[in-house]
């Protein structure tokens, strides 16, 4: 192989499309192609909903987006979300970190950068991931006011919140947020088959030629799918210390034993 096909990194190349993965990204896509708004991405933990945002952008064509992914929102005043949108915008109108942390000026420099953008073809996609983790209601007040940008009856931008199945309750908590939201998708486990396909589709994309004449046999992949839950980053993390193990006792093969030796071994359990 080319490269280690279990890395829980977010590159849109290991991508799985399992049904409900492509039923989120065709929503997500319709979201921003038909003008809506704003957008709700829910799941568990390690489903793959970072995965699919930058998925998101590679389809809509990076050329054709400017895009702000804000992946840990822990910000300690409204103003911060604010400059972090506007920095990812366009990361040369707030040369100085210690500069423009009040809101007012932070809009006004937003909506002249959003109008700019959609002037010169550009689709606004703001992403903010983990939004679970948000405490303050005033961070959620402040996407609401972002989504007030507005232009001959479209909106200026499409914003995007990721998170945890908790994230829904803080959301419905903020009504005016929570009926701008056009559209919502979950991403649960994945079930035997997928996550069969799952590991064969990353270890054809790190480069084994054959993935159909898998490494792994039948007990072994109940086996990971047993002990992982379904859970994609759950999957990455046992199966990359199992190719680890596996080569180093050159085993021609991955079966259940050594599955639950690694479990034992690396305190998986």
């Amino acid at each position: 192989m080319k490269e280690k096909p279990f890395q829980n990194t977010p590159d849109p190349r290991f991508l799985y499309l399992s049904a409900q993965h492509e039923d989120a990204l065709m929503k997500l896509s319709y979201v921003v192609t038909q003008g809506l708004g704003c957008g709700m991405l829910t799941g568990v933990f390690g489903c793959g909903k970072t995965l699919l945002g930058n998925a998101l952008l590679n389809d809509l064509g990076r050329d054709r987006v400017r895009s702000c992914f804000i992946n840990s929102p822990s910000f300690a005043e409204p103003a911060e979300l604010l400059r972090a949108v506007v920095r990812g915008l366009n990361p040369q109108a707030l040369p100085d970190k210690k500069t423009e942390l009040m809101s007012d000026p932070l809009l006004e420099k937003l909506n002249t950068i959003l109008v700019d953008n959609v002037r010169d073809g550009k689709e606004n996609i703001v992403i903010i991931d983990e939004a679970h983790a948000i405490e303050d209601a005033k961070l959620f007040e402040q996407m609401r006011l972002i989504l007030n940008f507005q232009l001959e009856n479209r909106f200026l931008l499409t914003l995007f919140i990721f998170g945890q199945p908790e994230l829904k309750g803080k959301v419905e908590n903020i009504k005016p947020l929570d009926q701008r939201i056009a559209l919502r998708c979950f991403l649960g486990p994945l079930g035997e088959d997928d996550s069969d396909k799952y590991i064969r589709h990353r270890l054809k994309v790190a480069g084994r030629q054959d993935a159909s004449a898998l490494i792994f046999d039948k007990e072994s992949l109940r086996a990971i799918l047993q002990h992982t839950g379904g859970i994609p980053r759950r999957i990455n993390t046992l199966c990359d210390l199992v190719l680890m193990t596996g080569f180093a006792k050159k085993a021609e093969k991955i079966e259940a034993d050594l599955i639950k030796t690694v479990i034992k071994d690396f305190n998986l359990g």
